[in-house]
């Protein structure tokens, strides 16, 4: 991949000039949410986290790695909302076929990861979920435990901000199309939510409560990926419908239902408001961070601010024409290389 250094928006970057290519020119290159790889082993593994919650991941392994032989690894969350086997596996195995141990992991109350009710907003057990998995990769015989990082899609990439910050043995960080669900949960995107509303969004959620408190049934928030769209949708939506809501990238955990899927517990929704993972995030520093955002992506001002207050060692990687999603699984897009690249030099 060719790339140039130039101000984006004020801040130097590093921005792909051409669509992605991998290595394997006969790949297939276009969206392949549900990639499987020849190359790897893979199992289900479960662990407990700090609370004595069972998290479900799946591990990936090289088939290549020698008797004895200890890799670094990388954990890898998936979007707020999804599921590893949204976006997290692809991202995962591509990793493992780079020589890395990966680790995609359900966050708590999503997947196959305990915690109920289902799809509640508890951000601390969120960022445990990693710190757990970090656990979890240091006791393997083929880790490095000491060469262990980590890859936050979406939501996750503020998750794993936040992991970093109080673990030291996350040793290199990378975001992708990251959402700080804080700022977001409080301003809404380029600040479009106003105070009148958001209290509008406390009261519901305040009032959902107390019903659920005396038995009621719980209630999903709106925010998620719609089960409609049309030509009048906006396009916010349009977008996440056409992964979310396809066969392109849609996917049902048992026990859930297509209405519920990505949408968080109404009640619960609102403590992402308590949520500020890009505070302290300097203190990351010497720990590299990798923030890569497509540069269409709606979500882009979030890599942006989080790049301005990162410390030291931190590099802002623009993908021209992504958009948000097409970082999730399109392969004309996502660079991999370069997470290959970060990672070889900084797990060392």
């Amino acid at each position: 991949m060719i790339t140039k250094t130039l101000k984006y928006l004020g801040i130097a970057a590093t921005f792909s000039s051409s669509i992605a290519t991998t290595t394997l020119s006969a790949e297939k290159l276009s969206p392949d949410n549900f990639y499987k790889s020849d190359l790897l082993t893979v199992r289900e593994v479960s662990f407990k986290n700090q609370y004595n919650m069972k998290m479900v991941g799946n591990l990936y392994i090289p088939k290549n790695i020698k008797a004895g032989q200890k890799l670094s690894a990388i954990v890898i969350g998936h979007p707020m909302g999804a599921v590893k086997e949204q976006s997290a596996n692809l991202y995962a195995q591509k990793m493992a076929e780079k020589g890395f141990i990966t680790l995609s992991v359900d966050t708590a109350f999503w997947g196959g990861s305990e915690g109920n009710p289902r799809n509640a907003v508890s951000v601390d057990i969120y960022v445990e979920t990693f710190n757990a998995a970090v656990d979890f990769l240091g006791t393997l015989s083929q880790v490095n435990k000491n060469n262990i990082g980590a890859i936050g899609i979406c939501g996750s990439g503020g998750f794993v901000i936040a992991a970093a910050k109080i673990d030291p043995r996350i040793k290199a960080i990378a975001t992708v199309s990251m959402y700080d669900m804080g700022d977001v949960s409080r301003h809404g995107l380029n600040n479009s939510l106003t105070l009148e509303q958001r209290n509008q969004i406390i009261a519901e959620a305040t009032a959902q409560r107390e019903i659920e408190f005396s038995g009621g049934a719980t209630k999903y928030s709106i925010v998620g990926t719609p089960s409609t769209v049309d030509e009048n949708s906006d396009p916010i939506a349009q977008e996440f419908y056409a992964f979310y809501r396809t066969p392109r990238g849609q996917f049902i955990p048992k026990g859930a239902t297509l209405e519920t899927t990505t949408h968080p517990t109404l009640s619960s929704v609102v403590k992402f408001m308590n949520f500020y993972p890009f505070n302290d995030i300097e203190t990351i520093s010497p720990r590299p961070i990798l923030f890569i955002a497509g540069e269409n992506a709606h979500s882009i001002e979030f890599s942006l601010k989080a790049y301005k207050l990162a410390g030291a060692s931190k590099e802002l990687y623009i993908v021209k024409n992504a958009g948000h999603v097409d970082l999730y699984d399109d392969l004309r897009f996502i660079p991999f290389d370069k997470l290959g690249e970060f990672f070889k030099k900084h797990l060392s």
